[in-house]
């Protein structure tokens, strides 16, 4: 039960960085420039949740059991902010280079600030926290190979929804995690 529930936290995080994928895909990309997303996105997501396992042990220690409730808050938090982004971006115009230097970096950490509430929560989800990690890495390159590999095939409408639904996708997890806590389920 408790690997179901870092596959789904995963599979959310990888629906964003999909969404980038395709984003990306739809200009024409090369194996090595696929290779190379794919890694940054994941390094970045895996990054980030380590920052914010660092901040939900130091939250648990001085919150106690409350800090599990205040992760899963964040979960909330992180998939609504997605939501949010999604629909204010389907407004931009402006593509930017996410394929090498700054705009790689940029899109790797943008991508990965819901990794910063999810390691924040991810402590309470029972599963060890180097299976976590891993699963996340892996679904993350999985992920973004799939989006830049589909990207010209699904075009710029799939993009935009991906990132609405795995805000959605985030939101109720982070709300049945909080369920499963409050009941003893899992």
């Amino acid at each position: 039960m408790h690997l179901l529930k870092i596959l789904v936290v995963a599979l959310s995080l990888g629906l964003d960085v999909f969404a980038v994928g395709i984003g990306v895909g739809m200009r024409g990309t090369p194996r090595a420039v696929k290779i190379r997303i794919g890694a940054a996105f994941a390094s970045a997501e895996v990054i980030m949740n380590l920052l914010g396992v660092g901040l939900g042990k130091l939250a648990g220690s001085f919150l106690g059991d409350v800090a599990g409730y205040i992760g899963f808050a964040a979960l909330i938090g992180v998939g609504g902010y997605m939501m949010f982004e999604a629909i204010r971006e389907s407004e931009e115009k402006e593509p930017l280079d996410m394929s090498r230097g700054w705009g790689l970096f940029i899109a790797s950490l943008s991508i990965s600030l819901d990794s910063l509430g999810i390691g924040f929560s991810i402590l309470y989800i029972g599963v060890p926290l180097a299976i976590s990690l891993g699963v996340i890495f892996i679904v993350s390159i999985c992920a973004t190979v799939l989006g830049l590999t589909l990207g010209r095939v699904l075009g710029r409408r799939v993009e935009e929804g991906a990132e609405l639904w795995a805000g959605i996708v985030l939101v109720l997890t982070g709300v049945g995690f909080i369920l499963a806590k409050v009941f003893h389920v899992g």
